[in-house]
C-alpha cells in the first residue's frame, strides 16, 4: 500500500515534460511575426510624422522618431472639430446601415442561384457575373440614381451608388451556401419549414463565416468611401468622414499651386501641410482599426460556430 501510494503520488507530482516545437512551426511564427512588423512600420511612421515639427519634416524627412514633437496639424483640425465630428456621424451612419442592408441583399441573391433545384440558377448567376465584367458608364450611373431614383443630397446617395451589393461577394456566398449539406434544408422541408424559413433559421446560422467576411468587406467599402460624396452631395452637411479628409487634402494642394501669389504664400507658410496630411489619415483611419479586432475575433466565432458537425 506504501508503496503504490508513493507511485501515485510520484507521479501525480511529476512535472509534465515540455513538448518540443517543430522547426517547421518555429520559422512561421517568425515569417508572421516579420509580416506584421513591415504592416505596422507604415503606420507607425504615419503616426510619428503627425506629431512632428513641420520644419523638422522639410529640413530632415519623415522619421519614426520624431526630432521635435509638435501638436500643431491636430491643433489646425481642431479648429474644424464640429464639420470632422459630424461627418463621423454620417460616415457611421451610412456604414452601419449600408453594411446591414447590403448583408442581407447579398444573402437573400446568394441563395435562391446556390440551390440545385432552382430553374433559373444559372441565368441568374451569369447576369452577376456579366456586372463584374461590364459596366454602364458614369454617365448613365449618374443619371440613374439622380434623375430615376432621386438621391442626390441624402444619405441615400451614400447607401445605395455602387455599394449596397457586390457581384462578387454574391458569388462567394453562393459558392459558401453550395457547401451547406442539402440534406439538412430537405428535412426542414419535409417538418414544414418554407423556403424563407429554411434561409433565416438554417443556412443563416451555419454560414457565419461568411457573414462575418462580407460584412467586413462592406464595412471597410462604406467606410473608406469618398466618390459618392463627391458626385452626389452638395450639401455639406451630408458630407462623409473621407470627403472632408479629401477635400482638405486639395485645398492644401491648391495652395502649394498657389504659392506665387502674397496671401497663398503667406497661408502655406503657416499652414503645416505634410503633418496635417498624416494627421487626417490617422483620424480617417483611427475607427476603423481600432474596430478590426472586434471584427475579427466575431469571425473567428462564426467559424467556429457555423462548422457543420458530422
Amino acid at each position: 500500500m506504501q508503496n503504490s501510494y508513493a507511485a501515485s503520488k510520484g507521479s501525480r507530482g511529476s512535472i509534465p515534460k515540455k513538448r518540443k516545437i517543430p522547426w517547421y512551426q518555429l520559422c512561421l511564427n517568425l515569417l508572421f511575426i516579420i509580416v506584421v512588423i513591415l504592416i505596422m512600420l507604415p503606420l507607425v511612421l504615419v503616426l510619428s510624422v503627425s506629431f512632428s515639427d513641420e520644419k523638422s519634416i522639410f529640413v530632415n524627412g519623415y522619421s519614426f522618431i520624431p526630432e521635435k514633437l509638435s501638436l500643431m496639424a491636430y491643433s489646425y483640425m481642431w479648429q474644424d472639430r464640429f464639420s470632422i465630428l459630424h461627418a463621423y456621424g454620417v460616415t457611421i451612419m451610412a456604414t452601419v446601415i449600408g453594411s446591414v442592408i447590403g448583408l442581407l441583399m447579398t444573402a437573400m441573391y446568394a441563395y435562391p442561384i446556390s440551390r440545385r433545384d432552382f430553374p433559373l440558377r444559372n441565368v441568374f448567376s451569369f447576369y452577376v457575373f456579366i456586372t463584374i465584367l461590364f459596366g454602364g458608364g458614369l454617365v448613365p450611373w449618374y443619371l440613374v440614381y439622380t434623375n430615376l431614383l432621386n438621391v442626390k443630397d441624402s444619405i441615400l446617395a451614400l447607401i445605395l451608388p455602387g455599394l449596397l451589393m457586390n457581384g462578387f461577394n454574391i458569388l462567394v456566398m453562393r459558392t459558401f451556401f453550395q457547401g451547406i449539406p442539402p440534406s439538412l434544408m430537405e428535412s426542414a422541408t419535409i417538418d414544414g419549414a418554407g423556403e424563407f424559413r429554411v434561409w433565416w433559421q438554417i443556412v443563416m446560422p451555419l454560414s457565419l463565416p461568411v457573414l462575418a467576411t462580407i460584412g467586413l468587406f462592406n464595412t471597410l467599402a462604406y467606410w473608406n468611401d469618398w466618390f459618392n460624396s463627391m458626385i452626389f452631395i452638395s450639401d455639406a452637411k451630408w458630407f462623409s468622414l473621407q470627403y472632408v479628409m479629401q477635400k482638405t487634402l486639395m485645398d492644401i494642394q491648391f495652395l502649394s499651386q498657389q504659392s506665387g501669389t502674397g496671401n497663398a504664400s503667406a497661408l502655406l507658410a503657416t499652414t503645416p501641410t505634410e503633418t496635417m496630411r498624416m494627421a487626417m489619415a490617422i483620424i480617417g483611419v483611427g475607427p476603423i482599426v481600432l474596430a478590426y479586432p472586434f471584427f475579427q475575433r466575431y469571425l473567428v466565432k462564426g467559424l467556429t460556430i457555423g462548422a457543420v458537425k458530422g
